[in-house]
């Protein structure tokens, strides 16, 4: 994902598939139709993401059966093997990329390993995962890093893994080899070649309130990387406000039916308005510009008739001294601008003008 001319969009499929493959490829079909970048799922083994007491989340109680454990959940949710590459080879029929996201080391390294991956994405839920921020920078692949509940100084030290391990292939000491990771000349160079961050809010759904988009430019300017966001709030508008401020990627929730069972559909948009966040997005590019102030195409063409230019306000006789009661400005084909007016003051008239008549600088010759 180095290199980009354009803001990735990312299709959160996550597991909105509810567990079911033929859910799972329609996920895959609609998410093509939007012509997003990226449909991305979720990869994890449940025993080694959870324990048997884990809690689940207020959002998760809220979408599914409150009893039922994490753990059980997660297990509903699983892709196997086999389903990823089935999902893969959909996203090759499709034209469209297959991401996924790694919850624990032997899911981390069979999308690396086994499928070959060449890029990954990284949970809010890992920013602070020593272990698994290691394997990712050995991975070889380009990574993308939620940066969700986290303060700036934990962001900073998640990059201090990521250098570590791209730079050192044995173990790390402590936490002080990270920080050192990142006093190497090399460290950031390397990490604008393979990280974007992404900013995000933990909640699902999250509210406008607590988005927080400027934290983009804070993190573009404190680690001079690439920059993106993943939105948990209802509706685009987050989204759309984000590329204007310049995020590198948007990475969006999507389901095919916000009323399905599940802990994310509610907080998913549904297919036509991914694709309208893609068509929103593409707008938003095209009118950002290079930022270069300087009129386009269609404003020179318009110039000439929206400008005003300086015209004689009464009749001026050939020889008169022209005073500042002569002069006025009118939308016309003159060649005196309105903003020359003054310039005109004190020649002297060459020949009759009539009122109205559009003033260039041969009409006038300075006074003795």
């Amino acid at each position: 994902m180095t290199n980009q001319t354009r803001t990735i969009v990312i299709a959160e499929a996550g597991v909105n598939h509810n567990g079911d493959l033929e859910l799972a490829l329609e996920l895959v079909d609609r998410a093509a139709e939007a012509r997003v970048d990226f449909v991305k799922f979720q990869t994890f083994k449940a025993s080694k993401l959870a324990t048997k007491a884990a809690p689940k989340a207020a959002y998760q109680k809220a979408t599914t059966d409150a009893d039922e454990s994490q753990l059980d959940m997660l297990r509903r949710l699983e892709l196997t093997p086999t389903d990823h590459r089935v999902l893969i080879e959909r996203c090759t029929e499709k034209g469209i990329d297959f991401l996924s996201t790694a919850f624990d080391l032997d899911s981390l390294a069979f999308l690396a390993d086994d499928l070959g991956l060449n890029t990954l994405k990284l949970g809010s839920g890992e920013l602070t995962n020593g272990p698994i921020l290691l394997a990712a920078a050995r991975s070889g692949m380009s990574l993308l890093l939620s940066t969700g509940m986290g303060s700036l100084a934990e962001v900073e030290e998640a990059l201090g893994v990521i250098a570590f391990g791209l730079m050192h292939l044995g173990t790390p000491t402590g936490r002080t080899d990270f920080a050192e990771a990142l006093l190497h000349p090399t460290a950031w160079a390397a990490l604008r070649e393979r990280v974007t961050l992404l900013h995000c809010t933990t909640e699902y759904p999250a509210a406008v309130e607590d988005t927080n988009l400027r934290a983009i430019d804070t993190m573009r300017q404190a680690f001079g990387l690439r920059v993106g966001y993943s939105d948990h709030t209802r509706g685009n508008a987050m989204s759309i406000a984000a590329v204007a401020r310049g995020a590198s990627v948007i990475e969006k929730h999507f389901t095919l039916d916000r009323k399905m069972d599940g802990p994310d559909h509610a907080a998913s948009v549904e297919p036509d308005e991914l694709a309208q966040l893609v068509r929103d997005i593409r707008a938003v590019e095209a009118g950002l510009g290079s930022g270069i102030k300087q009129p386009g195409p269609a404003e020179i063409r318009n110039r000439p008739i929206v400008r005003k230019c300086v015209i004689a306000a009464r009749h001026i006789t050939a020889g008169r001294t022209i005073v500042p009661d002569d002069l006025a400005t009118k939308r016309g084909e003159g060649a005196i601008p309105a903003i020359a007016l003054w310039d005109c003051v004190g020649r002297r008239a060459r020949r009759d003008l009539a009122a109205e008549t559009a003033f260039d600088w041969e009409a006038m010759t300075w006074a003795d």
